[in-house]
C-alpha cells in the first residue's frame, strides 16, 4: 500500500531557478566594480545568505518593512554572499553591488528534470501541489512554465501564512484531504521547508543541489528531484 499520497513542493530553487544564474550575475557585477571574487564560491555564498534571508524574513517579513529597511536587509544579504565567497565589503559597497545585480534582466526557468519528474510522479498516482513564500500569481507563472497541468494547486504565503508556519501546510493537507503522515514536502531551505513541514507532521525532504546542508538532520536528503524516485520506492516497499 502506498504510504505517501501527496507531495508538496517549494517553488524557487526547488522546481525553478533564475536565468541567467544568480552567481553569474553576481560575478559580473563585482567585476564591473573592480572586485575580484572566485565565481565557484558564489553558489555557496548564496546558500548561506539564503539561511539569513529565511531567518530574517520569518522574524520580520520583508513585505512589512519600509524601503529603508528593505535596502538595509539586502545590503546585509549581499555582504553575506560575498563574505562566504571570500570577499569582505562594506554595507555601502554591498548595496551598490546588489543594486547592480538586481538591475540585470532575468527570468524564472524550470530545472531540466522538473517537468519529467512531475510528469512521472503524477503518472504514478501521486497528487502534487506547490507551497511557496513567493508573492506572485502562481497560476499564471506555472502556466507560463508549462508545469501547471501536473499540479492540483499552488498556495502562497500571502494567501495563508509564510513557511515555516504550520498553517500553510495544514491548508494544503485540508485541500488534498490527506493526513500529515500521507504527505511529503520537498524544499531547499532547512527552516522554512524542513522545519515547517516537520512541525506540521509531514515528511520533510531537503533538496540540496550544492551539498551545502549536509549537517541538517531530521529529514531525507536528495541532490536533484530525481532523487525522489528511490526514496519513494523505499517507502512503498515498507
Amino acid at each position: 500500500m502506498q504510504m505517501i499520497k501527496a507531495i508538496f513542493f517549494d517553488f524557487y530553487n526547488t522546481l525553478v531557478r533564475f536565468w541567467p544564474p544568480l552567481p553569474q550575475i553576481q560575478h559580473a557585477a563585482c567585476q564591473n566594480l573592480g572586485i575580484r571574487v572566485p565565481p565557484e564560491n558564489l553558489a555557496r555564498g548564496y546558500a548561506v545568505a539564503d539561511l539569513y534571508f529565511n531567518e530574517e524574513n520569518h522574524r520580520f517579513p520583508l513585505g512589512d518593512r519600509d524601503a529603508a529597511g528593505r535596502d538595509e536587509f539586502f545590503a546585509r544579504y549581499e555582504q553575506i554572499i560575498l563574505a562566504e565567497s571570500g570577499v569582505a565589503v562594506s554595507l555601502r559597497m554591498a548595496k551598490q553591488i546588489w543594486d547592480m545585480a538586481i538591475s540585470v534582466p532575468k527570468e524564472l526557468v524550470e530545472f531540466e528534470e522538473t517537468r519529467p519528474v512531475l510528469a512521472e510522479l503524477k503518472g504514478r498516482g501521486y497528487r502534487l501541489a506547490v507551497l511557496t513564500n513567493l508573492r506572485r500569481d502562481m497560476n499564471e507563472l506555472t502556466q507560463q512554465l508549462g508545469i501547471q497541468e501536473y499540479l492540483e494547486f499552488c498556495i502562497t504565503g500571502r494567501e495563508v501564512a509564510e513557511k515555516p508556519a504550520t498553517a500553510i501546510f495544514e491548508a494544503a493537507l485540508q485541500r488534498m484531504a490527506v493526513r500529515p503522515d500521507q504527505a511529503m514536502h520537498v524544499g531547499d531551505q532547512p527552516r522554512s521547508d524542513v522545519q515547517g513541514a516537520r512541525d506540521a507532521g509531514l515528511r520533510p525532504v531537503l533538496i540540496d543541489r550544492g551539498g551545502f546542508h549536509a549537517d541538517v538532520t531530521g529529514c531525507d536528503h536528495i541532490n536533484s528531484l530525481e532523487g525522489l524516485y528511490p526514496l519513494l520506492d523505499r517507502l512503498v516497499e515498507r
